[in-house]
């Protein structure tokens, strides 16, 4: 049995039609309508879409419907099994690939609670061992504490020899320096300490109801400590989402008017849904638009 492309391009050039009078018949596209004649079955959509072709092409030559599937089912049988397998294989590799993430993920955080506990159970034992270790031999500690209890013999006293008295002059040199090394030190007072002074840190509200509210800090000037400062300005209602360096995603609604400020350390990853809504400056330089009003514009990365 021929098959059903080349059937239908039989009946077709019998009848004297052309492909765009039988595209424009079945509102079949034409390539479609090529593709189904020269047997090219990839470029034609999926099966149920392809069946239905079929039918709308006979029905138009006036042809039997159920005969024209069963052509079909023929000539294309073997090309949708195989893609049936390529499917079916597709989404046992996706399967597996699932698999090992999640056993990679159960792994690393098994590995992780060891870890901790080790370290855990070793600031445990390291005071108990330092405490252990300063401690003094229990004789020792006897002796000392003997030695204090036994009274040490009184020094013998030996006969001070009488010497001449001191004259007056004398005596008031000798006092003199006595009477200052005597002199009791005042405590000097603790110095006390400072308190650092802090820059005061503004909140940006665009609105009491807005969804931006306290969304932004504002301290200092832009690139401050070399950080990226990102400034978003809405011109139109716009969907933004935006990665700071290696954190999670964060997602904002801005409308016109309202202003949004980001502070990161190497890069921001942004994706727009409005990319002509907004207006961007990178540390208070303006940045070129990201595209035409309406357009979705995704992984815009901005860096130094």
């Amino acid at each position: 049995m021929e098959s059903v492309g080349e059937f239908f391009r039989q009946v077709r050039e019998a009848k004297g039609l052309t492909v765009d009078e039988v595209s424009s018949k079945t509102r079949i596209r034409s390539d479609f309508v090529k593709a189904l004649e020269d047997g090219n079955f990839a470029k034609l959509p999926d099966q149920v879409f392809a069946r239905g072709f079929v039918r709308s092409y006979a029905r138009s030559l006036g042809l039997d419907e159920e005969d024209a599937i069963h052509r079909f089912a023929q000539s294309s049988g073997s090309f949708y099994e195989k893609q049936d397998e390529r499917e079916r294989l597709k989404a046992r590799q996706v399967e597996e690939d699932r698999k090992r993430e999640s056993n990679r993920k159960t792994v690393m955080v098994a590995v992780g609670i060891a870890v901790l506990t080790l370290v855990f159970l070793l600031s445990r034992e390291q005071p108990s061992v330092v405490k252990q270790g300063s401690g003094e031999p229990a004789s020792v500690k006897r002796s000392a504490q003997a030695s204090k209890e036994t009274p040490s013999p009184a020094p013998r006293q030996e006969p001070e020899p009488v010497t001449d008295a001191p004259k007056p002059a004398e005596v008031a040199a000798v006092s003199a320096p006595v009477a200052e090394t005597r002199r009791p030190e005042l405590p000097t007072p603790p110095p006390i300490a400072s308190k650092p002074q802090t820059e005061p840190i503004s909140m940006i509200s665009p609105g009491a109801d807005g969804p931006l509210g306290g969304i932004s800090l504002e301290g200092g000037a832009p690139g401050a400590d070399g950080q990226l400062v990102l400034d978003l300005e809405a011109t139109e209602l716009s969907w933004v989402v935006v990665q700071i360096d290696n954190g999670s995603p964060q997602e904002s609604l801005l409308r016109p008017g309202e202003k949004a400020q980001w502070r990161g350390q190497d890069q921001f990853i942004l994706t727009l849904g409005n990319a002509g809504g907004v207006k961007a400056e990178l540390n208070g330089k303006p940045h070129k638009p990201f595209g035409p009003s309406g357009k979705v514009a995704r992984d815009i990365v901005l860096k130094r």
